[in-house]
């Protein structure tokens, strides 16, 4: 992906996904797929953003303590 500014990543070609557990009722967070080192995390309800990013370590890390 291209970067709109320097450093930050173009996501207008995200594929977002939401949680399985979240039961379909949009109130939950997305994560987008295939964006290199990082893992975008945006709020369903504002699907125009913001949007925070992760580094993949940092997320396996939020995750495993959830789990």
């Amino acid at each position: 992906m291209k970067s709109a500014r320097r450093g930050v990543p173009e996501l207008s070609g995200a594929r977002w996904r939401s949680s399985t557990y979240s039961g379909g009722n949009n109130e939950c967070v997305e994560v987008a797929d295939g964006v290199p080192g990082l893992v975008p995390v945006r709020d369903s309800k504002r699907p125009a953003g913001p949007v925070i990013g992760f580094g993949r370590p940092a997320w396996r890390a939020f995750v495993a303590r959830l789990r």
